[in-house]
């Protein structure tokens, strides 16, 4: 039976681990799919390869209004394919093959599952132990309880963002199922590429986490663009001859979309139950993720859990924070480091989503600031409204901020060009206290960039004199 010093159950941030530190440790990795997890592979690094391309076209069908016009875009799906993947595969087979050629890690290339605490055991039947144990296994996309929507089944054409983006070719119709940010990115990248998309949504509007004039706003653009059937369910599905026929409810009542694609984009779950948690002694929580402490500790002793797997924020660097903080603990675990292990704090986490136009925020809604009874005060910044929105002859972008009365940032919400980059420094402001004046004020603000658009926000909010 294999012991080893350290077993790390993924490849994605559970990767990046073995800092120097723990350098001569007998380390074992786990890994079942494809070498460098999630965001590398079928998440954050292709979506976004993928959205360049399809952002210009959008561009280019827009530029009418800056008096320039372009011939219908040709779209080659292979050569934008084959652009991404040419990238990303060369990187998750490099990753794989140094870290099997290390003289002290071993790189099993299977499933495992807990039989006891610390206590694993793979495909092959082979158990293996470990003194310390890191559970980076992830999360997964879930399907609809509906005979052939369960889940992924390419031969089929029933995909989720796991295998969507590898197509042989672009379908003539796609049938999108969801209304969040893996929905709305892959419905703005298949619909500007030249597939007719229908988006189903079972709410009132796109992106419903965000602040409610964010998710408006993207949700009446996404309208503009391609077909976005709210408040409407699937109820049935039907395969023949190619197509699907997806029965569904909403508003008007029974209808139905036919495609020969559909995409599933319905949430995900952590991968807990694949690995047998509650065999293993770990304690969960109802959604499944593994229970950890401020330090990434789980209930069994000597091991941590980072990433999608016990994090509430299905994001990559959060992931990254997390793996930064259990790489220093099991270096003061075993004597390597000195001083306290560290924890998480409360720090602001900001997100993006990367549809047309972009959605990025941080922070509260002003809805949940009320539910919670924290007085805030607040102010909405039109993007058209600086000189560089001027320009870009924008029309629907904002951005929204939250303050106490007293000046400190609670909340950023944005819709609109760049807003992924505009939102980062109020985040560094919320997370370092700084008052909004002070920000404002502090610094020069270079004109005409879009950036003014952050000045006006914070110079419009009503503070307390």
């Amino acid at each position: 039976m294999p012991h080893h010093d350290l077993v790390i159950i993924g490849s994605g941030s559970g990767n990046s681990l073995l800092t120097p530190e723990l350098e001569g440790l007998d380390v074992a990795i786990v890994e079942k799919g494809t070498f460098g997890g999630t965001c590398l592979n079928v998440g954050c690094i292709p979506t976004k390869m993928f959205v360049l391309p399809a952002d210009r076209v959008v561009e280019a069908e827009d530029a009418h209004r800056l008096g320039v016009t372009f011939d219908p875009p040709q779209v080659d799906w292979p050569a934008i394919r084959d652009r991404v993947f040419g990238r990303i595969d060369p990187i998750s087979h490099g990753g794989e093959d140094y870290r099997a050629g290390q003289e002290n890690v071993t790189l099993y290339r299977s499933r495992a599952r807990f039989t006891g605490p610390r206590t694993l055991v793979l495909d092959s039947g082979e158990e293996v132990t470990a003194e310390r144990v890191v559970v980076a296994a992830g999360s997964r996309p879930v399907g609809l309880a509906l005979d052939g929507l369960t889940g992924a089944d390419p031969a089929n054409g029933v995909h989720t963002s796991d295998t969507v983006m590898r197509l042989d070719a672009l379908p003539a119709r796609m049938a999108v199922v969801g209304g969040g940010f893996v929905a709305c990115e892959m419905a703005h990248v298949f619909s500007a590429l030249g597939v007719h998309v229908t988006q189903v949504q079972r709410s009132g509007r796109l992106l419903m986490a965000e602040e409610f004039e964010v998710s408006e706003r993207y949700t009446e653009v996404a309208r503009s663009r391609y077909d976005v059937r709210l408040s409407t369910t699937v109820t049935s599905a039907e395969h023949v001859s190619g197509v699907w026929r997806l029965g569904t409810e909403g508003p008007e009542g029974a209808a139905h979309v036919e495609a020969e694609v559909v995409l599933l984009a319905v949430g995900r779950r952590p991968n807990s139950d694949l690995l047998d948690a509650a065999t293993g002694g770990l304690d969960t929580h109802p959604d499944g993720r593994l229970v950890v402490d401020r330090q990434g500790r789980t209930s069994v002793p000597r091991v941590w859990a980072l990433g999608d797997i016990s994090s509430e924020h299905q994001l990559k660097h959060v992931a990254n924070g997390e793996a930064r903080i259990v790489a220093h603990n099991l270096a003061v675990d075993l004597g390597r480091l000195d001083g306290p292990p560290h924890e998480a704090d409360d720090r602001p986490v900001p997100h993006a989503v990367f549809g047309h136009p972009q959605v990025a925020s941080f922070g509260p809604t002003a809805a949940q600031l009320e539910s919670d009874g924290t007085e805030f005060v607040t102010y909405t910044q039109k993007v058209g409204d600086v000189a560089y929105g001027w320009a870009l002859e924008d029309t629907t972008g904002v951005l929204t901020l939250h303050a106490t009365p007293d000046g400190r940032l609670l909340a950023a919400h944005m819709v609109g060009p760049q807003a992924s980059s505009i939102v980062q420094p109020l985040v560094q402001a919320a997370s370092f206290g700084q008052h909004v004046h002070d920000v404002a004020r502090g610094q020069y603000w270079i004109h005409p960039a879009l950036a003014e658009v952050v000045e006006n926000a914070l110079l419009g909010l009503p503070l307390e004199r």
